[in-house]
């Protein structure tokens, strides 16, 4: 079966950590951008940051810039967010999603939309204490 699977997400307390897993299973990633997306309750999807294929560019929202890492490791197939000094205000489901853009892409911006291959299910993160 082709989908991305999300995990990592919980509760986790003001200025708290959490890394998030984007996994692909059925396919390789290493043809794809991978964008995460959030979207809390009652509020547009944001889309928080994208890394390239070849892992050679990554770009963040404005929201979390400074406080958030996307990372990838092909050989596991996986994308991360690693997600620092947590704020009640990142409390939201984070989802991934790929696009293909062919192997060592440095395609990667957030201010395009493009559509996506495939879509994980969701994971919810919140922050509170």
């Amino acid at each position: 079966q082709l989908q991305l699977v999300e995990s990592g997400g919980g509760l986790v307390q003001p200025g708290g950590s959490l890394r998030l897993s984007c996994a692909a299973s059925g396919f390789t990633l290493d043809y794809y951008v991978i964008d995460w997306f959030r979207q809390a309750p009652g509020k547009e999807r944001e889309r928080v940051s994208c890394i390239s294929s070849s892992g050679t560019r990554t770009n963040y929202a404005a929201s979390v810039k400074g406080r958030f890492t996307i990372s990838r490791d092909n050989a596991k197939n996986t994308v991360y967010l690693q997600m620092n000094s947590l704020k009640p205000e990142d409390t939201a489901v984070y989802s991934c999603a790929a696009a293909r853009r062919g192997l060592l892409s440095s395609f990667c911006v957030l201010e395009s939309t493009y559509p996506y291959d495939y879509w994980g299910q969701g994971t919810q993160v919140t922050v509170s204490s």
